[in-house]
């Protein structure tokens, strides 16, 4: 069974930088797709970030490009998001999340585990 844990959200004020890491236990952690998505209070779940199993490709929402770059390091079955210049507007509980595919999936419902989120909040 594949367990992802997401850490490193917090408060931090507008303009600041924040790392995010998610840790990946159990399945086949080379194959996998890896993904970003944020949740912000009454919105739906969107596309953050994704990077491929070998970090050859990766694809970014319009929101966080520029701002934001994911990263994996497969040798400690982990993925980064780091991200900079926040905004309010990124203020949202963001989830890591695996799937196995060669390429990046930008769409929620192609991926197959999820981590359980952690809060960021970015005051203005």
């Amino acid at each position: 069974q594949v367990q992802l844990v997401e850490s490193g959200g917090g408060l931090v004020q507008a303009g600041d930088s924040l790392r995010l890491s998610c840790a990946v236990s159990g399945g086949r952690f080379m194959s996998y797709c890896m993904g970003w998505f944020r949740q912000a209070p009454g919105k739906e779940r969107e596309f953050v970030a994704g990077i491929n199993w070998n970090a050859q490709s990766s694809e970014y929402a319009d929101s966080v490009k520029g701002r934001f770059t994911i990263s994996r390091d497969n040798a400690k079955k982990t993925v980064y998001l780091q991200m900079t210049s926040l905004k309010p507007e990124d203020t949202a509980v963001y989830y890591c999340a695996a799937t196995p595919a060669e390429g990046v999936m930008v769409v929620a419902g192609h991926y197959d585990d999820w981590g359980q989120g952690t809060q960021v909040t970015v005051s203005s």
